[in-house]
């Protein structure tokens, strides 16, 4: 059978999933919430099951097999690498439903790697969903992202929940983490909505903005701390609830407005905590060029922030690719991907 797994971008909440997590610590944080949506890329996969093999080809070349035991599969994903996180997710499975194998054939990837657009937790999901399909395990997509995300857990990386919710496909979806309880709430527009994300061809150090926001974690020592938590928390809060209700309505102003608010304000009270990497000049000089401002409701960075992605709502289908067209004049170093939130009908059709 074929799959198709998205990524995911966050609209709004980025690093309040992890800061939600901390409730189960101390409870008198905020709630993490977070907006994000699926993207018009992903991963293409032909996937079937196996008698005793875990297969991966992947699109770039690369491939591993192994027997489907799930000691040589734990020790695949500790042993780090890009299969790592297949082999992480595979062990899940095998362990909990005590399935055969499985061959995945993926065949095509338009999805960037590494630029905050969850690709790793795309190809966690595909493993997921490629073993709920193949053996019809009735699993939900909550379900999916557990296996998906104890996966990924298995291995090294220390990611989010939330990236995981592009298992729900290219629907809009918040998200609001409790500790370790998630609520998940599918939403609709009533008209498409249109997005340009940018890869800024530059680099960032992910691990070191959530080594430098992490330590206000569970408990502020100072004030700086106290900063990072207050826009994790309320900030974070308001800005995200507001842009829920803007995006029910359709509302690509409003939805331009809250992102740059949510710029200006993560600038403000997060930038300080992890200077090197949070200042961000490209970023910051793309956001504020002018000629794209007659096209665009607003603007802001994606996943952890720094010059890694950027992320713009055009004011319609026109404007994006004028958006796109000017970015690929100006900036050829940069990569452009084009998004639209679709309505429900277009969207399943």
């Amino acid at each position: 059978m074929k799959l198709f797994i998205p990524g995911r971008l966050c609209l709004f909440g980025e690093h309040s999933d992890w800061a939600g997590g901390y409730r189960r610590t101390n409870p008198i944080l905020e709630k993490g919430y977070t907006l994000i949506v699926g993207t018009n890329q992903g991963l293409y996969a032909d996937v079937k099951p196996h008698p005793t093999q875990f297969i991966f080809r992947s699109s770039q070349g690369a491939s591993v097999e192994l027997p489907a035991d799930p000691q040589i599969l734990l020790d695949e994903a500790r042993r780090g690498g890009f299969f790592s996180y297949a082999a992480g997710v595979a062990y899940q499975v095998i362990t909990r439903y005590a399935v055969a194998g499985v061959e995945i054939e993926n065949d095509r990837t338009d999805l960037p790697i590494g630029k905050g657009l969850s690709s790793s937790a795309a190809l966690c999901v595909l493993v997921a969903r490629a073993f709920n399909r193949s053996y019809d395990l009735k699993l939900s997509s909550d379900e999916e992202i557990e296996l998906a995300y104890q996966g990924e857990r298995t291995t090294s990386s220390r990611c989010g929940r939330m990236d995981f919710g592009c298992a729900y496909g290219r629907r809009p979806i918040l998200m609001i983490f409790d500790g370790d309880r998630v609520r998940i709430i599918p939403l609709a527009v009533p008209q498409d909505l249109f997005l340009v994300i940018v890869d800024l061809g530059a680099s960032k150090d992910t691990r070191e903005i959530l080594h430098q926001l992490d330590r206000c974690y569970p408990f502020a020592t100072d004030e700086l701390c106290q900063n990072v938590r207050f826009y994790l928390g309320t900030i974070n809060r308001t800005i995200t609830q507001n842009a829920v209700e803007a995006l029910k309505r359709g509302d690509a102003r409003q939805i331009g407005k809250l992102m740059k608010q949510a710029q200006t304000q993560f600038d403000r009270y997060l930038k300080p905590a992890c200077l090197s990497q949070l200042n961000a000049p490209i970023l910051h000089a793309l956001l504020d060029y002018p000629h794209l401002k007659p096209y665009i409701f607003g603007g802001k960075g994606v996943g952890s922030q720094g010059d890694g992605t950027a992320q713009f709502i055009a004011k319609n289908a026109k404007s994006q690719q004028q958006i796109i067209d000017i970015i690929h004049r100006d900036f050829p170093q940069m990569r452009c991907l084009k998004l639209s939130i679709e309505t429900k009908a277009r969207m399943e059709s």
